[in-house]
């Protein structure tokens, strides 16, 4: 085989092993004076892998089990997580404990009180599930005693922050560029609906068979405008939805994602909308900006740069997509005129991509793991 056919297939194929998302905590911490209040919410599938919730091993974590490891959840958040201020640590302590949900599951909510020394911010260090996965990913919103907000994201590279709000604009608009770039990263539904609307553009229709374009241009040209459409409407929605003009539940918009990289992965198998994927990368786009502002607004946004913090995620958005076509594009130009790219990676790729998304919308629309099911088989 083609060695660069290789390494396409290989990336193609790893795509569908993102098929939840990244492991990421939420923690919102507000000050007042000497005090602060914290809230911790943590993915049950997370504590779990960390100190063990299932105690039946019947893999299904009750409220049973839930309640009886309060203190076990208590205690191994506040050996992980820190607070300070003036250089002196803040004490903690658990008042409460409950569960809430997200776009991925059921999460464990544990509120803290901190009682620390009058400082104008705290200082943070973060070390939740560093050891079980290095991934993981703490985001902390930080609201100041005069109400301003910061938002950060601590990992096993940076664990340790200061919380102080002064941020500079160039830092600001880093942090999110870095968000929006990894959201595309580890959005595996993102993905593969870009990949299965960039599969046809090294190709085109002849009859009923798939022929190689003449030039590489042609096919820079196709790929452009599927990503310049996708940007447009994305970014539409995702404004609409970070300002509260436009909401929508996110079970819908997830399963409509789902939908979405089924209905063009599809497209590539039996074509249908032959000469109009640009005008499906539009529509389809217009989702994917609500998905998108789902993860934006659970990171959060900071009240005195609403617009940057937007522009800036936005921006990261693009860049990993940019990438993702720079990193695609050549490989599948090479490979256009052999019959392996057309029958495996065309044809067999759009039919995975199509057994992936169904996969996902059964998920997500019936709430129904299937993926852990067949995982455990």
């Amino acid at each position: 085989m083609n060695a660069r056919f290789a390494l396409l297939l290989l990336a193609f194929l790893g795509l569908p092993a993102f098929a939840h998302k990244a492991s990421d905590a939420y923690l919102t911490i507000e000050q007042h004076a000497d005090a602060a209040d914290v809230r911790l919410d943590v993915a049950l599938r997370d504590l779990d892998a960390a100190i063990g919730l299932d105690a039946d091993g019947d893999g299904a974590i009750t409220w049973r089990e839930l309640r009886a490891s309060h203190e076990a959840i208590a205690q191994y958040v506040m050996t992980r997580l820190s607070l300070s201020a003036g250089g002196q640590a803040c004490a903690l302590r658990a008042v409460d404990h409950r569960v809430d949900r997200h776009t991925d599951g059921a999460y464990a909510v544990v509120r803290l009180a901190a009682r620390c020394a009058e400082a104008p911010a705290l200082a943070i260090d973060y070390r939740l599930m560093f050891d079980t996965d290095a991934t993981h990913r703490g985001l902390v919103r930080y609201v100041a005693a005069g109400g301003a907000t910061k938002s950060i994201v601590l990992s096993a590279d940076a664990p340790h922050a200061s919380l102080a709000v002064h941020t500079g604009v160039v830092e600001q608009a880093r942090a999110y560029v870095l968000q929006g770039a990894h959201h595309i990263a580890e959005g595996a539904d993102h993905l593969l609906f870009l990949v299965s609307l960039l599969l046809p553009a090294v190709v085109v229709r002849r009859g009923r068979q798939w022929a190689p374009v003449a030039s590489f241009r042609d096919a820079f040209v196709d790929a452009a405008k599927i990503v310049t459409a996708f940007t447009l409407a994305h970014s539409i929605t995702l404004t609409l939805a970070v300002l509260d003009v436009v909401t929508l539940p996110s079970r819908l918009v997830e399963s409509a994602i789902a939908l979405s990289v089924v209905l063009a992965a599809l497209n590539n198998l039996r074509p249908v909308v032959r000469n109009a994927r640009v005008g499906a990368a539009f529509a389809f786009g217009l989702v994917h900006g609500f998905g998108f502002a789902g993860a934006l607004g659970e990171l959060g946004l900071p009240d005195d740069a609403l617009v940057l913090s937007l522009a800036s995620f936005n921006v990261g958005v693009e860049l990993a997509q940019l990438a993702l076509v720079a990193a695609f594009l050549p490989v599948a130009f090479a490979l256009r005129a052999t019959a392996a790219y057309r029958r495996i990676a065309l044809s067999g790729g759009s039919a995975a991509i199509v057994a992936v998304g169904a996969l996902w919308f059964v998920e997500r629309t019936f709430d129904v793991p299937l993926a852990l099911a067949f995982a455990a088989r």
